[in-house]
């Protein structure tokens, strides 16, 4: 495959398929948010419209909760009238009704059915009669004495704007009887509610009659006998799928239950899918388009790009050829300022030197030559550097063990341990040695001090047993020590102690080496901190401990350093231990 088309594959599937595929996500994030909202501003109709009826309805359910307990009511319609003349009259005296229907323009009319045959029939007061005692309304308010129930029935006496009456059981205790308390609600309000709303939604009562729409031809008809179809009127409440009139719409039914009342009002929202998702879709699509055009926009260039780059690429490709084959006079003339035209550039300034190296491998035998003659001369050297410590350590045995025959004990033990040191620099060859090896160094390196200072200086060396076999870098601890000693103890006229701890801890070895000389001030204290961290440092005994810890154990092995003026110092490092 040619690079031009590589570059080219590789842009689309690491370009521009991500940024369709994040296009795509993002314009289906949005499109469900529209369709969410949809969804949420559909509940908010449904939830306004139950409040505003309940508003309506509570009305006649307050009225209703007054008559229960009017005893002017109760009088008029317990007693017992001789004539019409006393009906009329008390009549005439009861104008509560009319009160009610004043000051409340939600209900449309107020009726009391009692059974008292002296009681006349004014289209308030109504005297039972059998027809009214068989109403399925009657004969179920009854049944629930006390709670209020919703119902549609035609009678004589109502018209098209009450269709939906309260119906109530009034009890009354001096003759023991019931009364039947009838409110017809003022559905013009409840229309004028579903009328501002663009969904269609109807009202219905619990035997399925619609007594409220925003389509007023409805209002009367049962839902099963409505496009509806047949079985409505016994959905449970909730959200379905329907077809409604040849198109697919999402159905809501929920049930409203007024305060006190035995049975519930059936709410149906119709709200048809494809303009719920009207929106949902013209977001979808007008963003798909930009993608598209964006994708395809995109191709083009990257592959107008790429062309023009490999063909730059072609043609610098030629002119190495040529170089290859031995022509060293070739030029190359790429155009641009870009990385390409640098390469052609830097290719003909590489060509231009090759051909000065080429001029110069006469000369640089003559210079091997040399450098080889040298090279013998430092191996030389390295040879003898090794054997000067050799025969140094064999002089002083000499004369350790010419001291020791004249009775120098002392002399001839510090011959013996600086030996051993020398020895064990020797043997040193840069790989991890036990703990117990170093610190064998240490003891080595102290008693000779102690030589030298005698009474002034004295050390302890506080191992722990389990640590001694703990494998660490050679020298680390020794140069510390003797930074201690010549630092701290030899400008001290009272010398002075050092003390060296190793302990695991933490998973790890710490080890601790702390003196009770001069001591560092704190400005001089940061100064040597500082130069722990420069690559050019003046104490190179600690710049080269430090340096050794952090690249083989990590930041937390660098040495820590507490001092102050005349109370001494310590100088600790932890180093991790491998299982």
């Amino acid at each position: 495959m040619k690079l031009r088309n590589k570059m080219v594959m590789s842009c689309f599937l690491f370009f521009i398929l991500p940024f369709m595929i994040v296009g795509f996500f993002v314009v289906q994030q949005y499109r469900q948010s529209a369709l969410d909202k949809a969804i949420e501003q559909s509940e908010n109709t449904i939830e306004r419209i139950k409040n505003r009826t309940s508003e309506v309805l509570n009305v006649s359910i307050g009225l209703s909760n007054r008559m229960t307990i009017d005893n002017d009511l109760k009088k008029i319609a317990n007693a017992h009238y001789l004539n019409t003349i006393d009906v009329v009259d008390a009549y005439r005296d009861y104008d509560k009704f009319k009160v009610y229907l004043d000051f409340n323009p939600e209900v449309s009319k107020i009726n009391l059915y009692v059974d008292n045959p002296t009681l006349l029939n004014n289209w308030e007061f109504y005297p039972l009669n059998a027809e009214t005692k068989s109403a399925f309304w009657y004969e179920s308010a009854l049944k629930n004495a006390g709670l209020i129930g919703w119902y549609y029935y035609p009678t004589d006496s109502r018209h098209n704007a009450n269709m939906l009456s309260l119906v109530r059981s009034i009890y009354f205790p001096e003759t023991r009887t019931f009364g039947m308390l009838t409110i017809d609600v003022n559905t013009g309000y409840l229309n004028s509610i579903l009328r501002q709303e663009d969904s269609e939604i109807v009202l219905a009562d619990e035997n399925g009659v619609i007594v409220s729409s925003n389509r007023p031809s409805m209002v009367g008809k049962k839902l099963d006998d409505t496009h509806f179809g047949y079985g409505m009127s016994r959905q449970e409440a909730g959200t379905r799928e329907m077809v409604i009139e040849g198109r697919k719409s999402q159905v809501r039914i929920d049930r409203l239950s007024p305060e006190k009342s035995y049975n519930s009002l059936m709410i149906v929202t119709v709200s048809a899918i494809d303009e719920m998702v009207r929106e949902a879709n013209r977001i979808s699509t007008v963003g798909l388009e930009i993608i598209g055009i964006a994708g395809i926009l995109a191709l083009l260039l990257i592959y107008f790009i790429c062309t023009v780059m490999t063909n730059r690429l072609l043609k610098f490709s030629k002119q190495i050829s040529k170089v290859s084959m031995g022509n060293f006079n070739t030029e190359l003339t790429v155009d641009g300022n870009d990385e390409i035209g640098q390469i052609s550039r830097q290719f003909n300034q590489m060509v231009g030197n090759v051909k000065e190296l080429m001029e110069e491998v006469s000369r640089s035998h003559q210079e091997t030559s040399e450098l080889e003659r040298k090279q013998s001369e430092i191996k030389l050297k390295m040879l003898a550097s090794q054997i000067n410590p050799h025969f140094l350590y064999n002089a002083l045995e000499s004369i350790r063990m010419k001291a020791h025959l004249r009775g120098e004990k002392e002399i001839s033990q510090t011959v013996k341990t600086l030996g051993k040191l020398m020895r064990k620099n020797l043997e040193l060859k840069g790989q991890p040695i036990s703990l117990k090896e170093e610190i064998d160094i240490v003891r080595c390196y102290l008693e000779i001090q102690k030589f030298r200072h005698d009474e002034r200086l004295d050390y302890k060396l506080d191992i722990a047993p389990e640590a001694e076999n703990v494998s660490i870098l050679p020298l680390l601890i020794q140069p510390i020590v003797e930074n201690s000693v010549i630092h701290g103890l030899e400008k001290n006229v009272e010398g002075g102690k050092v003390t060296v701890t190793a302990r695991l801890s933490q998973g790890g070895l710490r080890v601790t080496v702390e003196d009770d000389g001069i001591g560092i001030s704190r400005p001089k204290l940061n100064a040597v901190q500082q130069s722990l961290k420069e690559q050019d440092a003046d104490r190179i005994g600690l710049h080269n401990v430090q340096q050794r810890l952090l690249l083989t154990y990590g930041e937390l092995s660098g040495l820590r350093i507490e001092s102050e003026k005349q109370t001494g110092t310590k100088i600790t490092f932890w180093i991790p231990v491998e299982e």
